[in-house]
Protein backbone atom coordinates (compact mmCIF):
# COMPACT_ATOMS: atom_id res chain seq x y z
CA UNK A 1 0.00 0.00 0.00
CA UNK A 2 1.23 3.54 -0.82
CA UNK A 3 2.14 6.18 1.75
CA UNK A 4 -0.70 8.37 3.05
CA UNK A 5 1.56 11.36 3.69
CA UNK A 6 0.31 14.57 2.11
CA UNK A 7 2.64 15.36 -0.81
CA UNK A 8 1.46 18.98 -0.79
CA UNK A 9 2.20 19.47 2.92
CA UNK A 10 5.26 17.47 3.96
CA UNK A 11 5.97 17.20 7.71
CA UNK A 12 7.99 20.17 8.95
CA UNK A 13 9.31 20.04 12.50
CA UNK A 14 12.44 21.44 14.13
CA UNK A 15 15.58 19.52 13.06
CA UNK A 16 15.92 16.49 15.32
CA UNK A 17 12.34 16.62 16.62
CA UNK A 18 11.02 13.20 17.56
CA UNK A 19 7.60 14.14 16.14
CA UNK A 20 8.95 13.55 12.66
CA UNK A 21 9.82 9.95 13.55
CA UNK A 22 6.32 9.41 14.94
CA UNK A 23 4.81 10.87 11.76
CA UNK A 24 6.77 8.47 9.57
CA UNK A 25 5.99 5.55 11.87
CA UNK A 26 2.27 6.33 11.86
CA UNK A 27 2.33 6.35 8.06
CA UNK A 28 4.06 2.95 8.03
CA UNK A 29 1.51 1.64 10.55
CA UNK A 30 -1.33 2.61 8.20
CA UNK A 31 0.47 0.77 5.41
CA UNK A 32 0.96 -2.33 7.58
CA UNK A 33 -2.76 -2.35 8.33
CA UNK A 34 -3.71 -1.75 4.69
CA UNK A 35 -5.87 1.25 5.63
CA UNK A 36 -6.80 3.68 2.83
CA UNK A 37 -7.13 7.37 3.65
CA UNK A 38 -10.91 7.50 3.32
CA UNK A 39 -11.24 5.00 6.16
CA UNK A 40 -9.11 7.02 8.61
CA UNK A 41 -9.84 10.14 10.66
CA UNK A 42 -6.96 11.91 12.41
CA UNK A 43 -8.02 14.22 15.24
CA UNK A 44 -5.60 16.71 16.78
CA UNK A 45 -5.58 19.79 18.96
CA UNK A 46 -2.99 22.55 19.50
CA UNK A 47 0.79 22.51 19.53
CA UNK A 48 3.32 20.62 17.44
CA UNK A 49 1.29 17.41 17.71
CA UNK A 50 -1.64 19.43 16.36
CA UNK A 51 0.04 19.55 12.94
CA UNK A 52 -0.44 15.82 12.33
CA UNK A 53 -3.86 16.13 10.71
CA UNK A 54 -2.38 18.31 7.94
CA UNK A 55 0.37 15.84 7.06
CA UNK A 56 -1.87 12.95 5.96
CA UNK A 57 -4.33 12.41 3.13
CA UNK A 58 -7.11 11.27 5.47
CA UNK A 59 -10.20 12.74 7.07
CA UNK A 60 -9.13 15.25 9.71
CA UNK A 61 -10.44 17.42 12.51
CA UNK A 62 -8.32 20.07 14.23
CA UNK A 63 -9.79 21.32 17.48
CA UNK A 64 -9.17 23.16 20.74
CA UNK A 65 -6.33 22.39 23.12
CA UNK A 66 -6.98 19.28 25.21
CA UNK A 67 -10.33 18.53 23.56
CA UNK A 68 -9.27 16.18 20.76
CA UNK A 69 -10.66 13.07 22.50
CA UNK A 70 -14.14 14.58 22.70
CA UNK A 71 -14.26 15.23 18.96
CA UNK A 72 -12.86 11.77 18.28
CA UNK A 73 -15.56 10.17 20.43
CA UNK A 74 -18.27 11.90 18.43
CA UNK A 75 -16.74 10.81 15.13
CA UNK A 76 -16.38 7.20 16.24
CA UNK A 77 -19.91 6.94 17.61
CA UNK A 78 -21.45 8.41 14.46
CA UNK A 79 -19.10 6.69 11.99
CA UNK A 80 -17.98 3.45 13.68
CA UNK A 81 -16.52 2.11 10.43
CA UNK A 82 -13.74 4.74 10.54
CA UNK A 83 -10.36 4.17 12.16
CA UNK A 84 -9.92 7.17 14.46
CA UNK A 85 -6.44 8.18 15.64
CA UNK A 86 -5.90 11.05 18.09
CA UNK A 87 -2.60 12.91 18.43
CA UNK A 88 -1.98 14.99 21.55
CA UNK A 89 1.10 16.34 23.29
CA UNK A 90 1.83 16.08 26.98
CA UNK A 91 0.47 19.62 27.22
CA UNK A 92 -2.82 18.67 25.61
CA UNK A 93 -3.35 15.60 27.75
CA UNK A 94 -2.66 17.71 30.85
CA UNK A 95 -5.08 20.45 29.81
CA UNK A 96 -7.64 17.85 28.73
CA UNK A 97 -7.08 15.53 31.68
CA UNK A 98 -10.77 15.07 32.43
CA UNK A 99 -11.41 14.06 28.82
CA UNK A 100 -8.55 11.57 29.01
CA UNK A 101 -10.04 10.00 32.14
CA UNK A 102 -13.47 9.80 30.50
CA UNK A 103 -12.00 8.11 27.41
CA UNK A 104 -10.24 5.53 29.61
CA UNK A 105 -13.47 4.75 31.45
CA UNK A 106 -15.54 4.62 28.27
CA UNK A 107 -13.36 2.25 26.21
CA UNK A 108 -14.45 3.54 22.82
CA UNK A 109 -12.41 2.15 19.93
CA UNK A 110 -9.95 5.04 19.58
CA UNK A 111 -6.17 5.17 19.45
CA UNK A 112 -4.47 7.98 21.39
CA UNK A 113 -0.86 8.85 20.59
CA UNK A 114 0.57 11.08 23.32
CA UNK A 115 3.69 12.72 21.89
CA UNK A 116 5.38 13.23 25.22
CA UNK A 117 8.39 15.57 25.11
CA UNK A 118 7.99 16.87 28.68
CA UNK A 119 7.28 20.53 27.97
CA UNK A 120 5.13 23.06 26.16
CA UNK A 121 7.57 23.25 23.28
CA UNK A 122 5.61 25.50 20.93
CA UNK A 123 4.88 28.29 23.41
CA UNK A 124 8.21 28.76 25.16
CA UNK A 125 9.23 25.54 26.86
CA UNK A 126 7.13 25.91 30.01
CA UNK A 127 6.61 22.92 32.27
CA UNK A 128 3.81 20.49 31.44
CA UNK A 129 2.04 17.76 33.40
CA UNK A 130 4.91 15.33 32.64
CA UNK A 131 7.96 17.56 33.18
CA UNK A 132 10.43 16.06 35.70
CA UNK A 133 10.84 18.19 38.84
CA UNK A 134 14.59 18.58 38.28
CA UNK A 135 14.26 19.83 34.68
CA UNK A 136 15.18 23.37 33.68
CA UNK A 137 12.23 24.90 31.84
CA UNK A 138 10.92 28.26 30.68
CA UNK A 139 8.57 28.64 33.64
CA UNK A 140 11.30 28.85 36.25
CA UNK A 141 11.00 26.74 39.38
CA UNK A 142 7.30 25.89 39.06
CA UNK A 143 7.89 22.30 37.92
CA UNK A 144 9.61 21.61 41.25
CA UNK A 145 6.31 22.26 43.05
CA UNK A 146 4.16 19.70 41.21
CA UNK A 147 4.51 15.95 40.93
CA UNK A 148 4.59 14.92 37.25
CA UNK A 149 1.96 12.57 35.89
CA UNK A 150 2.79 9.05 34.81
CA UNK A 151 0.48 8.81 31.82
CA UNK A 152 0.68 5.02 31.68
CA UNK A 153 -0.23 4.47 35.34
CA UNK A 154 -2.93 7.14 35.15
CA UNK A 155 -4.62 5.52 32.15
CA UNK A 156 -4.48 2.03 33.69
CA UNK A 157 -5.99 3.32 36.93
CA UNK A 158 -8.74 5.09 34.98
CA UNK A 159 -9.72 1.90 33.13
CA UNK A 160 -7.96 2.02 29.76
CA UNK A 161 -7.91 -1.46 28.21
CA UNK A 162 -4.65 -1.02 26.27
CA UNK A 163 -1.74 1.11 27.48
CA UNK A 164 1.88 1.11 26.38
CA UNK A 165 4.87 3.32 27.08
CA UNK A 166 7.46 3.47 24.29
CA UNK A 167 10.16 5.55 22.63
CA UNK A 168 9.96 7.56 19.44
CA UNK A 169 13.29 6.01 18.51
CA UNK A 170 12.61 2.28 18.79
CA UNK A 171 12.85 0.51 15.45
CA UNK A 172 9.58 -1.36 15.82
CA UNK A 173 7.49 1.78 16.48
CA UNK A 174 5.39 1.28 13.29
CA UNK A 175 4.46 -2.21 14.49
CA UNK A 176 3.71 -0.89 17.99
CA UNK A 177 1.41 1.80 16.58
CA UNK A 178 -0.27 -0.71 14.24
CA UNK A 179 -0.97 -3.05 17.16
CA UNK A 180 -2.55 -0.23 19.16
CA UNK A 181 -4.71 0.85 16.22
CA UNK A 182 -5.83 -2.73 15.69
CA UNK A 183 -6.90 -3.15 19.32
CA UNK A 184 -10.69 -3.26 19.79
CA UNK A 185 -11.05 -0.65 22.52
CA UNK A 186 -9.36 2.50 23.81
CA UNK A 187 -5.61 2.21 23.21
CA UNK A 188 -3.06 4.68 24.60
CA UNK A 189 0.57 4.99 23.53
CA UNK A 190 2.72 7.23 25.75
CA UNK A 191 5.48 7.96 23.21
CA UNK A 192 8.54 9.61 24.70
CA UNK A 193 10.59 11.93 22.53
CA UNK A 194 12.85 14.94 22.31
CA UNK A 195 12.05 18.63 21.81
CA UNK A 196 15.30 20.14 20.44
CA UNK A 197 13.75 23.56 20.00
CA UNK A 198 13.22 24.06 23.71
CA UNK A 199 13.71 21.19 26.16
CA UNK A 200 17.07 19.70 25.24
CA UNK A 201 18.75 23.11 25.12
CA UNK A 202 18.85 22.99 28.91
CA UNK A 203 18.28 19.31 29.69
CA UNK A 204 20.52 16.35 28.71
CA UNK A 205 17.77 14.20 27.21
CA UNK A 206 18.88 11.88 24.39
CA UNK A 207 17.42 8.79 22.69
CA UNK A 208 19.78 6.66 24.80
CA UNK A 209 18.62 8.32 28.03
CA UNK A 210 15.00 7.66 27.01
CA UNK A 211 15.82 4.02 26.24
CA UNK A 212 17.60 3.52 29.57
CA UNK A 213 14.86 5.26 31.55
CA UNK A 214 12.15 3.16 29.96
CA UNK A 215 14.16 0.01 30.66
CA UNK A 216 14.53 0.95 34.32
CA UNK A 217 10.96 2.17 34.64
CA UNK A 218 8.86 -0.58 33.11
CA UNK A 219 5.23 0.24 32.66
CA UNK A 220 2.18 -1.16 30.94
CA UNK A 221 3.08 -2.83 27.66
CA UNK A 222 -0.19 -3.60 25.90
CA UNK A 223 -3.56 -4.97 26.91
CA UNK A 224 -4.44 -4.47 30.57
CA UNK A 225 -6.09 -7.74 31.56
CA UNK A 226 -7.95 -6.25 34.51
CA UNK A 227 -9.53 -3.61 32.24
CA UNK A 228 -10.46 -5.92 29.37
CA UNK A 229 -14.14 -5.49 28.44
CA UNK A 230 -16.50 -4.99 25.51
CA UNK A 231 -15.83 -1.99 23.32
CA UNK A 232 -18.13 0.92 24.20
CA UNK A 233 -19.68 1.53 20.78
CA UNK A 234 -20.55 -2.12 20.22
CA UNK A 235 -21.99 -2.41 23.72
CA UNK A 236 -23.98 0.79 23.27
CA UNK A 237 -25.54 -0.37 20.00
CA UNK A 238 -26.28 -3.81 21.41
CA UNK A 239 -27.94 -2.41 24.54
CA UNK A 240 -29.87 0.28 22.68
CA UNK A 241 -31.25 -2.24 20.18
CA UNK A 242 -33.01 -4.07 23.02
CA UNK A 243 -34.71 -0.98 24.48
CA UNK A 244 -38.29 -0.02 23.84
CA UNK A 245 -38.49 3.77 23.81
CA UNK A 246 -41.59 5.18 25.55
CA UNK A 247 -41.58 8.21 23.23
CA UNK A 248 -39.85 7.23 19.99
CA UNK A 249 -38.87 10.07 17.64
CA UNK A 250 -41.50 11.08 15.14
CA UNK A 251 -41.06 9.77 11.60
CA UNK A 252 -41.70 12.25 8.81
CA UNK A 253 -43.02 10.29 5.86
CA UNK A 254 -42.34 11.34 2.29
CA UNK A 255 -45.39 13.01 0.79
CA UNK A 256 -44.09 15.08 -2.12
CA UNK A 257 -41.47 15.20 -4.83
CA UNK A 258 -39.02 18.09 -4.43
CA UNK A 259 -39.22 20.80 -7.09
CA UNK A 260 -35.44 20.64 -7.60
CA UNK A 261 -33.50 17.39 -7.23
CA UNK A 262 -29.96 17.23 -5.87
CA UNK A 263 -28.34 19.06 -2.97
CA UNK A 264 -29.23 22.67 -2.14
CA UNK A 265 -28.17 25.13 0.54
CA UNK A 266 -29.98 28.10 2.04
CA UNK A 267 -28.54 30.86 4.22
CA UNK A 268 -30.86 32.87 6.47
CA UNK A 269 -29.31 36.20 7.51
CA UNK A 270 -31.34 37.98 10.15
CA UNK A 271 -31.21 39.18 13.72
CA UNK A 272 -32.58 38.23 17.11
CA UNK A 273 -36.35 38.27 17.24
CA UNK A 274 -36.91 37.33 13.59
CA UNK A 275 -37.32 33.61 14.36
CA UNK A 276 -34.42 32.72 12.11
CA UNK A 277 -33.70 29.42 13.85
CA UNK A 278 -37.38 28.43 13.80
CA UNK A 279 -37.56 29.18 10.09
CA UNK A 280 -34.48 27.03 9.56
CA UNK A 281 -36.16 24.16 11.38
CA UNK A 282 -39.26 24.57 9.22
CA UNK A 283 -37.18 24.47 6.03
CA UNK A 284 -35.56 21.23 7.23
CA UNK A 285 -38.98 19.73 8.00
CA UNK A 286 -40.16 20.75 4.53
CA UNK A 287 -37.22 18.86 3.07
CA UNK A 288 -38.11 15.78 5.11
CA UNK A 289 -41.64 15.78 3.68
CA UNK A 290 -40.03 15.21 0.27
CA UNK A 291 -37.85 12.37 1.55
CA UNK A 292 -34.70 14.50 1.65
CA UNK A 293 -31.83 14.66 4.14
CA UNK A 294 -31.57 17.92 6.09
CA UNK A 295 -29.02 19.72 8.27
CA UNK A 296 -29.13 22.99 10.22
CA UNK A 297 -26.19 24.94 11.65
CA UNK A 298 -26.87 28.13 13.60
CA UNK A 299 -24.90 31.17 14.70
CA UNK A 300 -26.06 33.83 17.17
CA UNK A 301 -24.68 35.99 19.95
CA UNK A 302 -24.44 34.75 23.52
CA UNK A 303 -26.75 37.70 24.23
CA UNK A 304 -29.56 35.84 22.50
CA UNK A 305 -32.02 38.74 22.47
CA UNK A 306 -29.85 41.04 20.37
CA UNK A 307 -27.40 40.87 17.52
CA UNK A 308 -27.25 38.85 14.29
CA UNK A 309 -28.94 35.47 13.95
CA UNK A 310 -27.90 33.15 11.14
CA UNK A 311 -28.98 29.68 10.05
CA UNK A 312 -27.25 27.54 7.43
CA UNK A 313 -29.51 24.87 5.90
CA UNK A 314 -28.79 22.00 3.54
CA UNK A 315 -31.43 19.70 2.08
CA UNK A 316 -30.18 16.92 -0.12
CA UNK A 317 -31.07 13.65 -1.80
CA UNK A 318 -27.77 12.20 -0.58
CA UNK A 319 -26.30 11.81 2.89
CA UNK A 320 -24.92 15.14 4.17
CA UNK A 321 -21.33 14.54 5.24
CA UNK A 322 -20.47 18.19 6.02
CA UNK A 323 -22.87 20.84 7.30
CA UNK A 324 -20.86 23.86 6.18
CA UNK A 325 -21.83 26.03 3.20
CA UNK A 326 -19.38 27.55 0.76
CA UNK A 327 -21.54 29.30 -1.84
CA UNK A 328 -25.25 29.04 -1.00
CA UNK A 329 -27.95 28.47 -3.59
CA UNK A 330 -30.32 30.88 -1.83
CA UNK A 331 -29.79 33.69 0.67
CA UNK A 332 -32.60 35.31 2.60
CA UNK A 333 -31.19 38.74 3.50
CA UNK A 334 -33.63 39.74 6.21
CA UNK A 335 -31.70 42.23 8.36
CA UNK A 336 -28.67 44.47 8.09
CA UNK A 337 -27.01 42.88 11.10
CA UNK A 338 -27.17 39.42 9.55
CA UNK A 339 -25.90 40.63 6.18
CA UNK A 340 -23.04 42.57 7.76
CA UNK A 341 -22.03 39.48 9.74
CA UNK A 342 -21.47 37.53 6.51
CA UNK A 343 -20.56 40.50 4.31
CA UNK A 344 -17.39 39.00 2.72
CA UNK A 345 -19.43 36.08 1.42
CA UNK A 346 -21.21 38.24 -1.16
CA UNK A 347 -18.08 39.07 -3.16
CA UNK A 348 -17.83 35.47 -4.41
CA UNK A 349 -21.46 35.02 -5.43
CA UNK A 350 -22.51 34.33 -9.02
CA UNK A 351 -25.91 34.61 -10.77
CA UNK A 352 -26.62 31.00 -9.72
CA UNK A 353 -27.23 32.27 -6.17
CA UNK A 354 -30.66 33.82 -5.56
CA UNK A 355 -30.80 36.53 -2.89
CA UNK A 356 -34.22 37.45 -1.50
CA UNK A 357 -33.43 40.92 -0.16
CA UNK A 358 -35.55 42.84 2.33
CA UNK A 359 -36.05 46.30 0.84
CA UNK A 360 -34.62 48.03 3.93
CA UNK A 361 -31.38 46.01 3.79
CA UNK A 362 -28.28 47.12 1.85
CA UNK A 363 -26.24 44.35 0.26
CA UNK A 364 -22.50 44.39 -0.46
CA UNK A 365 -21.61 44.28 -4.16
CA UNK A 366 -22.08 40.82 -5.64
CA UNK A 367 -22.86 38.96 -8.84
CA UNK A 368 -25.90 37.21 -7.37
CA UNK A 369 -29.43 37.33 -8.74
CA UNK A 370 -31.34 39.63 -6.39
CA UNK A 371 -35.11 39.82 -5.78
CA UNK A 372 -36.55 42.51 -3.48
CA UNK A 373 -39.23 41.92 -0.87
CA UNK A 374 -40.92 44.97 0.67
CA UNK A 375 -42.11 43.41 3.92
CA UNK A 376 -43.50 46.71 5.20
CA UNK A 377 -45.84 47.22 2.24
CA UNK A 378 -47.08 43.64 2.69
CA UNK A 379 -47.87 44.33 6.32
CA UNK A 380 -45.39 41.68 7.53
CA UNK A 381 -43.80 42.37 10.90
CA UNK A 382 -40.13 41.78 11.67
CA UNK A 383 -40.77 38.56 13.61
CA UNK A 384 -42.46 37.02 10.56
CA UNK A 385 -39.87 37.96 7.95
CA UNK A 386 -38.11 34.62 7.91
CA UNK A 387 -41.29 32.62 7.44
CA UNK A 388 -42.47 35.07 4.78
CA UNK A 389 -39.16 34.63 2.99
CA UNK A 390 -39.67 30.85 2.97
CA UNK A 391 -43.17 31.39 1.60
CA UNK A 392 -41.78 33.52 -1.23
CA UNK A 393 -39.17 30.86 -1.96
CA UNK A 394 -41.82 28.15 -2.03
CA UNK A 395 -44.04 30.22 -4.32
CA UNK A 396 -41.13 30.43 -6.75
CA UNK A 397 -40.91 26.62 -6.52
CA UNK A 398 -37.25 27.03 -5.61
CA UNK A 399 -35.87 24.16 -3.47
CA UNK A 400 -39.21 23.70 -1.64
CA UNK A 401 -42.81 23.81 -2.82
CA UNK A 402 -45.79 25.45 -1.15
CA UNK A 403 -47.20 22.00 -0.32
CA UNK A 404 -43.91 21.05 1.39
CA UNK A 405 -43.96 24.28 3.40
CA UNK A 406 -47.56 23.83 4.51
CA UNK A 407 -46.84 20.26 5.60
CA UNK A 408 -43.80 21.46 7.57
CA UNK A 409 -45.85 24.11 9.34
CA UNK A 410 -48.42 21.48 10.30
CA UNK A 411 -45.64 19.36 11.79
CA UNK A 412 -44.10 22.29 13.67
CA UNK A 413 -47.09 24.28 14.97
CA UNK A 414 -50.48 23.69 16.53
CA UNK A 415 -53.79 25.56 16.92
CA UNK A 416 -53.75 29.34 16.54
CA UNK A 417 -50.04 29.52 15.73
CA UNK A 418 -50.50 27.08 12.86
CA UNK A 419 -53.48 29.03 11.55
CA UNK A 420 -51.51 32.28 11.66
CA UNK A 421 -48.53 30.72 9.89
CA UNK A 422 -50.67 29.26 7.12
CA UNK A 423 -52.41 32.61 6.65
CA UNK A 424 -49.02 34.27 6.26
CA UNK A 425 -48.07 31.78 3.54
CA UNK A 426 -51.31 32.51 1.71
CA UNK A 427 -50.72 36.27 2.05
CA UNK A 428 -47.30 36.05 0.46
CA UNK A 429 -48.68 33.80 -2.26
CA UNK A 430 -51.44 36.26 -3.13
CA UNK A 431 -48.84 39.02 -3.40
CA UNK A 432 -47.01 37.07 -6.10
CA UNK A 433 -50.16 36.04 -7.95
CA UNK A 434 -51.08 39.73 -8.17
CA UNK A 435 -47.73 40.33 -9.86
CA UNK A 436 -46.55 42.39 -6.94
CA UNK A 437 -43.18 43.74 -8.13
CA UNK A 438 -41.75 43.37 -4.64
CA UNK A 439 -42.00 39.59 -5.04
CA UNK A 440 -40.83 39.18 -8.61
CA UNK A 441 -38.58 36.07 -8.91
Amino acid sequence: MDSLLNKNRPPVFCPGCSHDRVTQSLDKAFQLLGLPGHRIAIVSDIGCSGLFDTFFDTHALHGLHGRALTYAAGIKLSRPELTVVVTMGDGGQGIGGAHLLAACRRNLNLTLLVLNNFNFGMTGGQFSATTPPDARVGSGFLNRLEKPLDIGQLCVAAGAAYVRRCSSYQKDLPQVIAEAIGYEGFAVLDIWGICPGRYTRANPLTPRVIEETLANQPGPAGEVAANRRQEYGAQYRETASKLSLPNPPAVVAKQFDPPQPGCHSVLLLGNAGQRILTAGEILCLAGLTAGLQASQKNEYNITVLRGPSISELIISEETIEFAGIGRPDVILALSQEGVDRRGPLFAGLTPETLVLQASDVTLPPSGATVSLIDFKSLGIKADNRALAGLAALAKMNRIISTDMLRAALTLRFRNAVLTSALELVEKVGRGQEANDPTLAP
